[in-house]
């Protein structure tokens, strides 16, 4: 039971980690709170995909002369790495969306309490 834990950490690890960033984003009420809480649901993705297309014993898929055997099986699938890599372009770009309109509200409403802004926005609609 304890080989199998210890063969499978990271993906517990990543698990664990998705469980702690959504918890996180559904308890919490504070904005910024809440992107870091998406943030690290993000990383822990990137370290499922990162550690689901490592394997033992592999090389990198990177063919330095024509030379080089080109057997079946003995190089990892890129195809993890380049969605993780995707993947953290296009999160960053959001969390620095999220962040900017944070800001953006943080300054119209002075609070970061989702529900303090949620009723504020609803009495100046109803002006």
């Amino acid at each position: 039971m304890t080989v199998k834990l210890m063969e499978h950490f990271e993906e517990i690890a990543a698990l664990i980690l998705f469980g702690i960033g959504f918890t996180n984003l559904l308890l919490n009420r504070n904005m910024m709170k809440k992107i870091i809480g998406f943030s690290m649901m993000d990383s822990a993705i990137y370290l499922f995909l990162a550690s689901y297309g490592y394997i033992d014993g592999r090389v990198a898929p990177i063919i330095a002369s024509e030379s080089a055997p080109l057997e079946v099986g003995m190089y990892v699938n890129p195809l993890p790495a380049g969605l993780v890599l995707t993947g953290i372009v296009v999160s960053v770009s959001v969390t620095a969306i999220m962040l900017a309109l944070t800001v953006r509200l943080y300054r119209r409403y002075h609070t970061l309490d989702i529900d303090r802004i949620a009723l504020l926005a609803r009495e100046a609609n109803a002006h």
